[in-house]
C-alpha cells in the first residue's frame, strides 16, 4: 500500500502502537537501572554480575533483531510486532515473580527476544504507512516517546523500588504491555511485508549469533588471555559471517546495502558509536549516586531524570529540523554536545554538588536528543521501501550492539579496577577510578562517531 494512500485511522493506530512500545522498553530499562543496587542486595550480586541483569536483555535483543527483522519482511510486520509485544509482556511478569538471579536473567533474556521483535517492526510499520514528507515528524514523536520513557523511568522506578521493592518495577510494565498489544491488534488493519519471496538464512543467523555472544562473553565473563582469545574468535567469526552473507542468495543482513549506500552505512556506524559511548553512563551513575553518594533510589531517579527530560524536549525539534536540513549536520552537532557532557562528568570530583552532575546530564541530553531523530531519519530515508524491515532492524541492532559494547567496556573496566568484590567503602576509590576511565573512553569514541556522522554525505541529492 502506498503510504500516501494509507487511511488516517491506520496511520494513527500505527503511531499510537509504535509510540507506546517505544515508551515501554526504555521506561523499563531506565527503571531497572535505578533498581540495580536493590536487586544486587536482594540476590547477592556484585557490580560485574549485576551488569548482566541489563546485558542479558541487550545480548538476546541484539542476536535476534536482524534475523527477526528478516522474518518480519517475509511473513508480515504486524504478526511479528504482536508476537513480540506478547512475549515481552509475559517475560516482564516472569521477571517480577523471579526469586533468584538465574531466573531473573533467564526471563530478561526472553524479554530481549520480545523486544527484538518489537524493535524490528514498529519503526518499519511507521515508515510504511507515512509518506516521506511526514516521516521526520513521526520519527521525532516516536523518539520523544523513547525519551519520555527514559525520563519518567528513573523517578517511577525509584519510587516503586523504594516503596514496594524491585519486583514492582517489572510488574508495573505488564498493564502497559497488554494495552499496547490491544491497540495494535485492533487498529492495525492489514499487513506490511518487504519481499515475501526471500528465504531465511540459518547459517548466517548462527554465525551472527556466535559473533555477538563470543564478543560479549569475552568482554565481561572470561578474563585475561582466554577472554582476549574469545574476542579474537568472535571477530574471525564475524569475518566469516560477512563472507557468507556476500555469497548467499537471501542474506539475513544485506551486506551490499551497507557497501553500496554511504548514507545508510555511515549513519548506522554513527549510531553504533553513539550508543557505545553513552548507554552505560546511567548504569555507572546509578551505582555512584546510591553507593557513593548515599542517595536512595527515588532521589537517584530524580537526578537521572535531567538527561531524559532534555532528550524528550529536544528530540521532536531535531526531527523537524532533519526534514529541512541535512540530517548529518544536526546529528553531528549532537555528537559534539555529547563529548562535552562526557568530559564534564569525567572531570568532576567525587563529592561535587549534585547540580554539577545534573548540568552535565543536561548537556548529554541535548547531545543525544539532537543526534537520534535526524540519524534515524537518514537511515530510513536512504533505502527503498522493500528494505524498510531490514533497515529498521539494522539500526536497532546498531543501537543494541552499541549498548552491549557500552556495558561490556564498563564491565571490563570495573572487573580490572574492582574485581569480584562487593562495593564496600574500601572499594569506592577503585570504583570512582574505573568510572572516570570509562567516561574518558566514551568521549574518545564519540570523537570517532562525529567523524562518521559528518562523512556520511548528503541525503537529499541521493533521493532525487
Amino acid at each position: 500500500m502506498d503510504p500516501g494512500a494509507t487511511p488516517r485511522s491506520i496511520q494513527r493506530s500505527a503511531l499510537v502502537a509504535a509510540t507506546m512500545a517505544s515508551f515501554l522498553t526504555p521506561f523499563l530499562g531506565s527503571s531497572i537501572n535505578v533498581a540495580l543496587p536493590a536487586i544486587g542486595a536482594s540476590l547477592g550480586l556484585n557490580a560485574v554480575s549485576l551488569s548482566w541483569v541489563a546485558t542479558s536483555f541487550i545480548l538476546t535483543s541484539a542476536v535476534c533483531l536482524v534475523p527477526l527483522g528478516r522474518v518480519a519482511d517475509m511473513i508480515g510486520r504486524r504478526k511479528v510486532f504482536l508476537s513480540g509485544m506478547g512475549l515481552f509482556t509475559l517475560s516482564s511478569l516472569g521477571c517480577g515473580l523471579a526469586r533468584s538471579a538465574s531466573a531473573l536473567i533467564a526471563f530478561r533474556s526472553l524479554q530481549g527476544v520480545g523486544a527484538a521483535m518489537i524493535f524490528g517492526t514498529g519503526l518499519a510499520i511507521l515508515i510504511s504507512v507515512y509518506p516521506p514528507g511526514e516521516r521526520g515528524r513521526v520519527i521525532g514523536l516516536n523518539a520523544t516517546a523513547v525519551y519520555t520513557g527514559l525520563s519518567v523511568g528513573p523517578f517511577i522506578g525509584g519510587l516503586l523500588t523504594h516503596r514496594w521493592g524491585w519486583p514492582s518495577v517489572f510488574l508495573a510494565s505488564v498493564p502497559l504491555g497488554l494495552t499496547t498489544w490491544v491497540v495494535a491488534w485492533r487498529g492495525l488493519k492489514g499487513e506490511w511485508k518487504g519481499d515475501p519471496t526471500v528465504r531465511f538464512d540459518p547459517i548466517g543467523t548462527g554465525l551472527y549469533a556466535l559473533t555477538l555472544i563470543g564478543l560479549m562473553m569475552g568482554l565481561t565473563v572470561v578474563s585475561g588471555i582466554p577472554g582476549v582469545m574469545l574476542v579474537g574468535a568472535a571477530l574471525l567469526t564475524f569475518a566469516g559471517f560477512l563472507r557468507w552473507e556476500r555469497r548467499v542468495a537471501h542474506p539475513v543482513l544485506d551486506v551490499a546495502l551497507l557497501a553500496g549506500n554511504a548514507v545508510f552505512a555511515r549513519s548506522n556506524l554513527a549510531a553504533l558509536i553513539n550508543y557505545s559511548a553513552t548507554f552505560a553512563v546511567t548504569f555507572l551513575l546509578s551505582i555512584h549516586l546510591q553507593s557513593i553518594r548515599g542517595l536512595d533510589p527515588r532521589q537517584a531517579g530524580l537526578v537521572l531524570l535531567a538527561q531524559s527530560v532534555v532528550m524528550a524536549a529536544v528530540s521532536p525539534v531535531a526531527g523537524r529540523l532533519s526534514d529541512r536540513l541535512e540530517p548529518r549536520i544536526v546529528a553531528s552537532l549532537g555528537m559534539g554536545f555529547t563529548i562535552v557532557g562526557l568530559l564534564w562528568l569525567a572531570s568532576l570530583p567525587a563529592q561535587v554538588p549534585l547540580r554539577a552532575i545534573i548540568g552535565a546530564l543536561v548537556v548529554l541530553g541535548i547531545g543525544f536528543g539532537l543526534f537520534s531523530s535526524p540519524n534515524t531519519n537518514a537511515v530510513m530515508s536512504s533505502v527503498e521501501k522493500r528494505h524498510y524491515g531490514v533497515a529498521s532492524a539494522t539500526l536497532g541492532t546498531m543501537r543494541l550492539v552499541g549498548q552491549m559494547l557500552s556495558m561490556g567496556v564498563a564491565a571490563a573496566v570495573l572487573a580490572f579496577f574492582v574485581g569480584p568484590a562487593a562495593l564496600s567503602p574500601e572499594m569506592q576509590p577503585r570504583f570512582l577510578a574505573a568510572e572516570r576511565v570509562v567516561l574518558l573512553i566514551f568521549a574518545a569514541l564519540c570523537g570517532l562517531g562525529t567523524f562518521a556522522s559528518l562523512s556520511r554525505g548528503n541525503l537529499r541529492p541521493a533521493t532525487k
